[in-house]
């Protein structure tokens, strides 16, 4: 098998630092007060727990440049730069390695999560490659309508991927899927596909990214899927759970853990997406989504043992649930470029 020119490292990988975006207007910070003072805290909180281990980026709209602050350690950096959301995971660049080891940076094609009549995306589609000019690497411009919430990879060769986001007519129309994977086999050195048929139930609501894989399933090592498993069979995304376990089991040379999802099934919009399966993983640490639920410490003990030499760092994931994504969707990891 010959080298591909661009290859996606594990998210355990090791990082040269984490890239993270600062909730600036729109539904993100709410229509109170107290609302947006509830996403600027969840948002810090996030940041504040990985810089920690690791050096955090925070992009701020310029009207936040100096508000932020009193949020944020004072050991994350800030640039400037005009935003319309908050979710770096899919408006910034998707890091890559060349053959030679150095760093570039995927630029995908951002239209608002496939167009959504709520969302504006005129700043965020320019994240990408502000970003790679900041750090001082290649932008790589794809024709993929894409997210980094729409893809997880094992470093190795594997993507795990929906068919009802890359797939979706309101982001590729007219693409098939061998059109998504000549792509994808492009910019992040895949050549193993794993479509998912869907992602959880809530995510196909108002604010929802119509599937995202990464709250769904990911890798933990090259050949460990975590799942999210709904247990309850009332909720709806108990038989997304059981389809999701039996396609992922015929998959020659993987492993399935699954990881139970909290006991709260209603929050006051309806069935919760709950779900630790996006968490965030940063040098020498698991940025682990919580929910004031008994299935934190489960979710505590299957990730410790999934990821044994890194400490797990609980943070209340609730708000940003509550917003449509969770601690993954937030972050977006810089990887160390190979020596």
């Amino acid at each position: 098998m010959t080298t591909p020119p661009l290859r996606m490292p594990a998210e355990w990988e090791p990082h040269e630092r984490t890239w993270m975006a600062w909730p600036t207007s729109g539904y993100t910070l709410g229509d109170t007060a107290e609302a947006a003072d509830e996403a600027r805290t969840a948002w810090a909180e996030v940041a504040n727990a990985i810089v920690r281990f690791e050096p955090v980026t925070m992009v701020v709209d310029p009207i936040d440049a100096s508000s932020c602050r009193a949020w944020l350690d004072d050991a994350v950096d800030v640039v400037e730069a005009p935003l319309d959301d908050a979710w770096m995971r899919d408006i910034g660049p998707t890091f890559v390695q060349t053959a030679d080891g150095d760093i570039a940076g995927i630029d995908w094609v951002f239209n608002g999560w496939g167009g959504q009549d709520w969302a504006t995306w005129t700043k965020d589609a320019e994240i990408a490659e502000r970003i790679c000019r900041t750090v001082g690497v290649a932008p790589i411009p794809s024709t993929l309508t894409n997210e980094g919430g729409g893809v997880h990879v094992n470093g190795e060769g594997t993507v795990l991927l929906t068919r009802t986001v890359q797939l979706d007519p309101g982001r590729n129309p007219g693409w098939t899927a061998e059109d998504v994977e000549a792509e994808l086999a492009q910019t992040l050195g895949v050549e193993r596909f794993v479509w998912l048929e869907r992602g959880l139930t809530r995510d196909y609501d108002e604010f929802g990214t119509r599937g995202h894989v990464d709250i769904v399933a990911c890798f933990s090592d090259a050949s460990t899927v975590l799942v999210h498993d709904q247990t309850a069979s009332e909720h709806p995304d108990f038989e997304v759970s059981r389809e999701v376990k039996a396609l992922l089991a015929a998959v020659p040379g993987l492993t399935i853990v699954p990881v139970p999802a909290p006991d709260i099934l209603r929050d006051d919009e309806g069935w919760v997406d709950y779900s630790y399966i996006n968490h965030y993983v940063c040098n020498g640490a698991v940025i682990l989504c919580a929910f004031d639920d008994p299935g934190d410490e489960r979710a505590a003990a299957i990730l410790a043992d999934a990821y044994p030499d890194r400490e797990i760092v609980l943070v209340d994931a609730r708000p940003l649930f509550a917003r449509g994504g969770g601690i993954h969707c937030i972050t977006q990891q810089q990887p160390a470029p190979q020596q």
